[in-house]
C-alpha cells in the first residue's frame, strides 16, 4: 500500500520513525534462500532494532535471536522465543547476568577465557566460543568488531586454553562463533575470516553449530553496490559443506548447523525517520562565497546518532516539496552541540519551514540508539503491514520523561 508521509506526521506526531514490514520480510527470505548448506539457522542480531512489531516479522521467517544483553535475552523470551533459539553473545557480562542466563536455559557465548571458565564452572550445560579471527572489516573503525584492535572474542591462537577449560570443567563448547564488524559489502574480508574460524572449529571436538556472524552491509550511499548475496551463500555453503564432511568423518558423522546473524541488512532499509523543517536559515560565509544554508529539524542525534558517531551517510529526501530548486544545504538537528549534523552541504530541493524530510536507511541503530539527551522525550515508532497502519511504541511525552526521577 503506498504509503502518504505527510499523512502519517498528520497523524501520528513528528518526528516519527516508520518502519515497512514488508521490506523486512523481504530481505530475511533473501538471506535463507541464498545458503544451500543444510543445517542453516540464521538469527536476528537484535541490537540493530529491537521493536517487537520488528522482530515478530523476523522470527516469522524462521530466525532465532543473537542477543548482547540481559534485556534482548528477555525481550527475545517474552517474544516466544525457545530459549534453544537464542544465542545470548556476551561483552564483559556480570556473574549476575550469567547466573540470570543460566536460570533462563538459554546458550552463553564467551567472548574472553575467564568468562568461559567461570561459566563452566557454574553448572552451565554448554557453552559457545566467540573467536576473534584477527580479521576486521566494517564501515568505520569504531563498527570493526574483530582485528588485533578488537576488544571482542578469544584470539584464534588461544584454542589450546579454550580446549584446556572443556577438558578439565566437563563441559562441551557446541559452538564456534565470530563476528568481524558491520556494514561492509564486499564478501572477500568475511570469506577470509570464515576459512580462519573452520581452521579453529576444525581442533573443537564438541561442536553443534559454527556461527559467521553477520555485519552485511546495505548501499546507503547511490554509487555503493549492495552484497553479493549469490556469491557469499555459494563461499559460505561450499567451505561448510567442505568443513562439515570433515568434521562429521573424524566425530561420528555429527551434521554440523550452519548459523549466521544479520542485523542491519534485514532492517536498515526499511526504517525511515521523518522529521519536520523547523528553521532555514542563510550565514553569508560557507563555501567559495556562496553562504551556507542551515536546514534545522525537530529532531537531532538523539534520535539518529549514526551520523554524528561513525560520519554516517543516510539519503535525506524532501517529501513536501521534491520539485523545490537543488539547493546545497546543512541539514541540523535541534540538540545543543556541534556535532549535531545530518548532512553537510547536501544537495536537495530547498526545503522551507513546515516541510518533511525522510531520512532513509535508519531502520538499524537509528531508535535503538536513541537517547533523552538535552531531556528530549523518544519519538513514537509505526509500522506498516500490508494495509495495517499501526504504532509500535507510542511517543514519549515530558511528563513521562520526567516521571522516571524520584522527586
Amino acid at each position: 500500500m503506498p504509503v502518504d508521509p505527510l499523512a502519517l506526521l498528520r497523524r501520528f506526531g513528528s518526528p516519527l520513525y516508520v518502519y515497512d514490514l514488508a521490506l523486512v520480510r523481504a530481505r530475511a527470505q533473501a538471506l535463507r534462500a541464498c545458503i544451500s548448506y543444510r543445517p542453516f539457522q540464521p538469527l536476528y542480531a537484535i541490537k540493530a532494532n529491537p521493536c517487537p512489531a520488528v522482530v515478530r516479522a523476523i522470527v516469522g521467517e524462521g530466525y532465532g535471536i543473537d542477543a548482547v544483553s540481559p534485556g534482548e535475552v528477555a525481550l527475545a523470551l517474552r517474544l516466544g522465543l525457545p530459549p534453544a533459539l537464542v544465542l545470548y553473545t556476551e561483552n564483559n557480562m556480570t556473574d549476575a547476568e550469567q547466573a540470570e542466563a543460566l536460570r533462563q536455559g538459554v546458550l552463553v557465548n564467551c567472548g574472553s577465557l575467564d568468562r568461559l571458565d567461570r561459566l563452566c564452572r557454574a553448572g552451565a550445560p554448554s557453552a559457545s566460543v566467540r573467536v576473534n579471527p584477527d580479521v576486521g572489516a566494517g564501515a568505520h573503525e569504531k563498527i570493526c568488531t574483530a582485528g588485533p584492535r578488537s576488544k571482542f572474542g578469544v584470539h584464534h591462537r588461544e584454542i589450546d586454553h579454550v580446549l584446556a577449560i572443556e577438558r578439565a570443567t566437563g563441559v562441551p563448547v557446541v559452538g564456534c562463533h565470530m563476528h568481524i564488524g558491520s556494514g561492509f559489502l564486499d564478501a572477500d574480508a568475511f570469506v577470509q575470516a570464515m576459512q580462519v574460524v573452520i581452521a579453529v572449529a576444525e581442533r573443537m571436538p564438541n561442536l553443534r553449530f559454527v556461527d559467521f556472524g553477520g555485519g552485511i552491509g546495505i548501499p546507503y550511499r547511490s554509487g555503493e553496490r549492495p552484497m553479493d548475496l549469490a556469491a557469499l551463500g555459494r563461499a559460505a555453503s561450499a567451505l561448510m559443506e567442505s568443513f562439515a564432511a570433515r568434521y562429521a568423518a573424524a566425530h561420528g558423522g555429527r551434521r554440523l548447523e550452519l548459523r549466521l546473524e544479520p542485523g542491519r541488512f534485514l532492517v536498515a532499509e526499511a526504517g525511515t525517520l521523518y522529521a519536520t523543517v523547523t528553521s532555514v536559515k542563510r550565514n553569508p560565509d560557507g563555501p567559495e562565497g556562496r553562504g551556507r544554508i542551515y536546514v534545522g529539524t525537530d529532531t537531532g542525534f538523539n534520535h539518529l546518532i549514526r551520523p554524528c558517531l561513525y560520519d554516517a551517510y543516510h539519503r535525506i529526501d524532501n517529501v513536501s516539496r521534491p520539485q523545490a530548486a537543488p539547493t546545497a544545504v546543512d541539514v541540523v538537528g535541534n540538540i545543543c552541540e556541534s556535532g549535531d549534523v545530518f548532512a553537510r552541504d547536501r544537495v536537495l530541493p530547498l526545503p522551507e519551514p513546515g516541510d518533511v524530510l525522510a531520512l532513509r536507511d535508519a531502520g538499524a541503530y537509528g531508535m535503538a540508539m536513541a537517547s533523552t539527551y538535552n531531556t528530549r522525550p523518544l519519538p513514537a515508532e509505526v509500522v506498516i503491514d500490508g494495509d495495517e497502519v499501526r504504532v509500535a511504541r507510542a511517543r514519549q511525552g515530558i511528563d513521562d520523561l520526567l516521571a522516571a526521577y524520584v522527586w
